[in-house]
């Protein structure tokens, strides 16, 4: 598996996640529950994507530019979950906030997929991308045992 592989798997767990967020209403154990395990999940594939992909995309002149976008992309997601679990997930702002995130988050889903993806193969190496899976799976779980120790992460019972 390349890194590419590994990351369209998150992105299609994301977007399942989001989808579930969706069909919940009120502040309910299952969205607490679907809310917290999505933030747990997103905010752990962004740092580890960072640390990894994006790491490395930014040494390359030719992918600088993106590679600045996408990483803001990510700041704003992480803002957005925050945002969010301050709120009260019973009033209708939580909702109409979790579907900007959907959104904007589904589109940066999308340009990774169909403009990075393929500006980076151009620039690592099949044999990087491999690699690079691996220490992105290492990453993404150093980052999720990490923020499951810290407050910031809603627990449920």
């Amino acid at each position: 598996m390349d890194i590419y592989e590994r990351i369209k798997i998150d992105h299609d767990l994301q977007r399942e996640m989001m989808d579930k967020i969706m069909e919940t209403h009120g502040d309910s154990d299952e969205r607490r529950r679907l809310f917290s395990e999505f933030k747990l999940e997103a905010d752990s594939h962004a740092n580890a994507e960072e640390q990894t992909f994006y790491a490395d995309l930014i040494d390359h002149h030719d992918s600088q530019e993106q590679t600045r976008h996408s990483v803001a992309e990510h700041k704003e997601t992480c803002d957005l979950l925050d945002e969010l679990d301050e709120m009260d997930m019973s009033s209708a702002g939580w909702i109409k906030k979790f579907e900007t995130l959907k959104h904007d988050l589904t589109h940066h889903i999308d340009e990774e997929e169909e403009d990075v993806f393929p500006m980076a193969k151009k620039l690592i190496s099949g044999k990087e991308a491999e690699e690079m899976a691996k220490e992105f799976e290492k990453r993404k779980a150093i980052e999720q045992k990490d923020m499951c120790g810290k407050s910031h992460v809603r627990k449920v019972a």
